[in-house]
């Protein structure tokens, strides 16, 4: 991008007062051109889908929580078909593992709502570039979230029926017990045993017994 380019930004938000607010400030900016505004992130996909009159924009400030599709889910949806656009959450809320996610999603940075004018700039930049931007912050809430996930072992992938089945599992019950305890079949049963074996690395039910409980997740007393 040429250095007398606009950038064409895209603000995605569910109160009316912030994108007024936004799109009032980044227009006093001669390189920002806001070319679209929407009120969640399904609208948002939907416009990127159809087209935006004003040019497709290089640059989304992506709200986190929103109704119907939130900011996670949207930046998700949007890396994998637009992949080339840059993605800015810009939101109200630090919490370890929304940070997590947000970048796990795609966003380039994460950027709180009560930042300065001069950061925002900053990371609008930086977004432009490729360049991740997080204040101190946001930074120390990333690397809070990714310790707690990697001490949790990231529950190894599992889904919510395949820990139901596990913990199960490790209370001594067979496929006929669990498949009545769960209302399934026992050969979804044994598929979803299957899978757990595959994904943990195990050979046997009782060596999945015995990771479910050194994993903490099989109450005791």
């Amino acid at each position: 991008m040429s250095g007398n380019e606009q950038w064409k930004i895209m603000i995605v938000d569910d109160h009316d007062m912030v994108r007024a607010g936004l799109r009032t400030y980044l227009m006093l900016e001669p390189k920002f051109d806001v070319v679209a505004e929407a009120g969640d992130g399904e609208e948002a996909l939907d416009m990127l889908r159809k087209g935006v009159p004003g040019g497709s924009p290089n640059l989304i400030l992506m709200d986190l929580m929103m109704p119907r599709m939130d900011g996670v889910e949207a930046t998700r949806a949007i890396m994998k078909e637009f992949p080339e656009q840059k993605i800015v959450m810009l939101t109200s809320f630090l919490e370890d593992e929304k940070v997590v996610a947000a970048v796990e999603a795609g966003a380039v940075s994460y950027v709180l709502k009560t930042v300065s004018a001069e950061e925002l700039i900053y990371a609008l930049n930086g977004a432009v570039k490729g360049m991740p931007v997080m204040t101190s912050d946001v930074s120390q809430a990333l690397t809070r979230g990714l310790r707690q996930r990697t001490a949790q072992g990231a529950d190894e992938g599992l889904t919510e029926r395949e820990k139901e089945v596990l913990l199960l599992i490790a209370e001594g019950r067979s496929n006929k017990e669990i498949g009545e305890e769960l209302h399934i079949s026992i050969k979804t049963v044994k598929t979803h045993v299957s899978n757990l074996l595959m994904k943990c690395e195990l050979d046997d039910r009782t060596q999945l017994a015995v990771f479910a409980h050194r994993k903490g997740w099989v109450k005791t007393g």
